[in-house]
C-alpha cells in the first residue's frame, strides 16, 4: 500500500496533480483545496489512498491522514465510490464529516452534488459509530438523537413514494402526535406505516392527496 508520496510537484490540474518521484511521475486525484496548496516546482507531500480495479490502479491524495481515513470510511457505505468520497471531502471539513455522521445529520451529506435524501440517509445509517468526531480534550461528543437518525429516513421512504419533503415531515410530526411512544421504538418500517395509516384515516387528506396527483 501507498501511504503517502513526497517529491516535486510536477503538475497541477483541476482534478489531479502529478508528484515527481526521482523521475517517475505519479498521478494523483485530489479535491480541489488540496490541489490549491500544491505549488509546480516545489515540494509537496500528500496522504493516499490507492483504488484497486480489474482495469486500473488509480491514487487518491489528501493533505492529512484525517482525510485519508473519512475517505475510507467513506467507501465502506453502499453506493459509494472515491470519486463522491471525494466529493464529499471538497464540500466538508473532515471534522464536519465526522460529527454529521455520529449525530444522523443527513442534510449535511446533502449539500454535496450528486447526493440526495436517499443517499444522504443511506451514509448516516451506515456510518453509525464509524466515524466519531474527535472532540476536545475532556469533552465528549455529543450523542445522536434517535430522531436525526431515523426521520431522514422515514422522510425519503415517503418522497419516494411522491409526497414532497415538507409534506412528508409534517406527516410525520402529525401523525406520531396521535401516536405517543411509536417515535422512541426508533423503528423506521413501524414509523412509516404509522405515518401512512394516519394519512389514510385522515379523508380529507387523503382525498386532497389522491386530487394532487391528478
Amino acid at each position: 500500500m501507498i501511504s503517502f508520496l513526497r517529491g516535486t510537484v510536477a503538475h497541477v490540474g483541476l482534478s489531479s496533480a502529478v508528484i515527481d518521484l526521482n523521475g517517475a511521475g505519479m498521478s494523483v486525484n485530489a479535491t480541489p483545496q488540496t490541489l490549491s496548496r500544491l505549488q509546480i516546482g516545489e515540494e509537496g507531500k500528500l496522504f493516499t489512498s490507492l483504488i484497486v480495479r480489474e482495469d486500473s490502479l488509480t491514487l487518491f491524495g489528501f493533505t492529512s491522514d484525517d482525510e485519508r481515513e473519512v475517505f475510507d470510511v467513506l467507501l465502506s457505505v453502499s453506493g459509494v465510490g472515491p470519486r463522491l468520497a471525494l466529493a464529499v471531502l471538497a464540500v466538508h471539513e473532515p471534522e464536519a464529516i465526522r460529527v454529521a455522521a455520529h449525530t444522523g445529520d443527513s442534510k449535511t451529506f446533502t449539500k454535496v452534488p450528486g447526493i440526495g435524501p436517499k443517499v444522504g440517509a443511506r451514509i448516516v445509517l451506515e456510518l453509525a459509530g464509524k466515524l466519531v468526531p474527535h472532540g476536545t480534550a475532556g469533552s465528549p461528543a455529543p450523542a445522536p438523537s434517535q430522531e436525526s437518525v431515523w426521520k431522514p429516513q422515514v422522510v425519503a421512504a415517503m418522497t419516494s413514494l411522491g409526497w414532497s419533503e415538507k409534506d412528508a415531515n409534517a406527516s410525520i410530526d402529525k401523525a406520531l402526535d396521535d401516536s405517543p411512544g411509536t417515535s422512541e421504538t426508533g423503528n423506521v418500517a413501524e414509523i412509516l406505516r404509522t405515518t401512512l395509516r394516519w394519512l389514510g384515516q385522515d379523508g380529507a387528506r387523503a382525498g386532497n392527496r389522491v386530487g394532487s396527483r391528478g
